[in-house]
């Protein structure tokens, strides 16, 4: 049977199956087939099994921008967009940035469209991740979290931000069917308390951070709590919890003294 070529009965298809943001995804997926009844059954074919809506239409809107998003590759979500916006305001128009674990740049790539005259590199260890963000005009080297890093920039980033995996491994279960199926665990497995990447990135951090530069890093539940003494001992202060409209733990932010 064809998929629905009207937005409401497609809305109401998708609604159906599941899927909160039926309208909006109804809109996105007839506006990708332009038309075409044949690529309209294909895809709604593909979002109905789960797969992420980013992967089907090629790309996701983040802080205003169009994100290219490959297959494969971690989908940015608009939660993130909050911590994205704050390592702008950290960021020194003539500065120098990093996002850790950029999958497809979405953050690298706001920094950029924000503060145009900064300098701006990313990293992740998979190779479609650093390909996509690439492909969206990021600076990304491929490598284990800050490694891949130039020496040259030790003692002088302005902002170290990302979104590095955090989800407790006993709570991967608990994730959206989306992310259950189709993205790589790899992209939230954070170890036993979901904080292993987080404090080694918060340690690393220190070697690429200027004296006054920021750490922002999205986390959640009491993991800024567990992450404390790690970064009063590495001479971080400020530290500040972020919280969205309904105050649940975002991220936190830190400054190196």
């Amino acid at each position: 049977m064809p998929a629905p070529s009207d937005r409401g009965e497609l809305a109401e298809l998708l609604a159906d199956a599941g899927f909160v943001a039926a309208a909006d995804e109804a809109g996105e997926l007839l506006a990708r087939a332009g038309g075409d009844q044949e690529l309209l059954d294909a895809l709604v074919a593909r979002r109905l099994t789960g797969e992420p809506l980013a992967w089907i239409t090629g790309s996701v809107c983040f802080c205003g921008l169009e994100i290219a998003v490959d297959p494969g590759v971690y989908v940015p979500r608009w939660q993130t967009e909050a911590l994205a916006l704050r390592a702008v305001e950290r960021l020194p128009a003539n500065g120098a940035a990093v996002d850790v674990c950029t999958g497809a740049g979405a953050i690298a790539k706001t920094l950029m469209a924000r503060r145009p005259q900064a300098r701006v590199l990313a990293t992740d260890l998979d190779e479609r991740a650093v390909a996509c963000a690439r492909r969206n005009g990021v600076e990304a080297h491929r490598g284990d979290l800050l490694a891949p890093l130039p020496r040259a920039l030790e003692g002088s980033v302005d902002v170290v931000v990302g979104v590095v995996p955090y989800v407790p491994t006993g709570d991967l279960r608990l994730l959206h069917r989306d992310a259950l199926t189709f993205e790589s665990t790899l992209s939230y497995d954070g170890g036993e308390d979901g904080t292993a990447l987080l404090r080694r990135v918060v340690a690393d951090s220190t070697r690429f951070l200027r004296r006054g530069g920021a750490l922002l890093l999205e986390l959640g539940g009491h993991q800024a709590d567990a992450l404390g003494d790690d970064i009063g001992r590495l001479g971080y202060v400020d530290v500040d919890v972020l919280r969205d409209e309904e105050a649940d733990v975002r991220g936190i932010e830190a400054t190196l003294a």
